[in-house]
């Protein structure tokens, strides 16, 4: 093993593309990792106590803030599965993904972190074992994650979950996504804790909800491998409005969910835990993507993202094998 002067990692960030919520009663999710919003950490060596550089903190990792709880977990236990000391090295991090918007932003960072770490010693991680590092991380940032924004921000190919099972899905579609941030940070925990309520209040209607997503998760499979926008479209806002149904959306999710459609977009919904954090829209090209950003822009949106889906472009890098 021939150990480096510096190390680099490359993660991205995911969204949900269906199935939120319903994955929760063992229904599946499909999540695309989005290579236009990278994260990128390096690592040098330099004597000295073990230092972090982002744009939360620069300094000791052992002063670190709370905010950074879970990078340093993982971080501490990557430096212990490599054999590394706790000092004479600086982990920096680099990205556009905005955090607590349900973009994988926690796995993401840890993911990147770990890479960067096994890149300076000269290791290549194994896809499960990145994935128990980053799940330390995900661990204190989520309390009991299920493992799909490990997968998902190291892989360069759509990921099916279900049941704590993931596989890799073939994906042709040629279509943009744009990412929209409502503002306001997600509520996953109380979100989750609504359609529970939901289903106890309205157990035939919760039922069939969250059959409906599940349905509509199978069918996205099918337009992800032949190439139907328009169909996947609809699916998208099919869901977005049985997720309303169930207590998951927003005031601000749900105008900009009318801002994209009255713009043009193929479907919309949100993504991720919901009540806050970021809406997807579908377009059929670059020209409709712009003016669909912008629509949302005027709409109230901080911030949009777009994003090419063309499995003949070339994938984001990834220092992680698909398990």
């Amino acid at each position: 093993m021939i150990e480096n002067r510096t190390g680099t990692g490359h993660t991205r960030a995911k969204v949900i593309l269906t199935g939120e919520h319903a994955v929760v009663y063992g229904e599946p999710a499909i999540a695309l990792p989005l290579a236009s919003l990278p994260m990128r950490a390096t690592v040098r060596r330099e004597p000295g106590p073990l230092g972090i550089e982002s744009v939360l903190y620069s300094g000791e990792l052992a002063d670190a803030p709370e905010e950074l709880s879970a990078p340093r977990a993982a971080i501490e236990a990557t430096l212990d599965f490599l054999g590394l000391p706790h000092r004479d090295l600086v982990l920096s991090t680099e990205s556009s993904i905005p955090a607590a918007r349900g973009l994988g932003s926690s796995a993401a960072t840890a993911g990147a972190l770990a890479l960067a770490l096994a890149d300076l010693a000269g290791r290549k991680l194994t896809a499960q074992e990145h994935f128990d590092l980053v799940q330390v991380g995900e661990r204190v940032a989520h309390g009991s994650p299920s493992g799909l924004d490990a997968r998902t921000t190291a892989s360069t190919v759509p990921v099916w979950f279900q049941g704590g099972a993931m596989r890799p899905l073939d994906l042709h579609l040629k279509a943009h996504l744009v990412v929209a941030d409502t503002g306001v940070h997600g509520r996953t925990r109380v979100a989750v804790a609504d359609v529970r309520s939901f289903r106890e209040r309205h157990p035939a209607r919760g039922a069939q909800l969250i059959t409906e997503l599940g349905q509509i998760t199978r069918g996205t499979v099918e337009d992800l491998r032949l190439d139907r926008p328009v169909e996947l479209g609809a699916r998208l806002t099919q869901a977005h409005h049985a997720l309303a149904e169930l207590g998951v959306s927003s005031p601000e999710l749900d105008r900009l969910q009318r801002a994209a459609l009255d713009a043009g977009a193929l479907g919309a919904k949100l993504t991720g835990g919901g009540q806050g954090g970021c809406l997807l829209a579908l377009a059929g090209d670059a020209a409709s993507a712009g003016t669909i950003a912008a629509a949302l822009r005027r709409s109230g949106a901080p911030h949009t993202w777009l994003h090419r889906i063309d499995a003949r472009q070339p994938a984001a890098p990834s220092q992680v094998p698909l398990a």
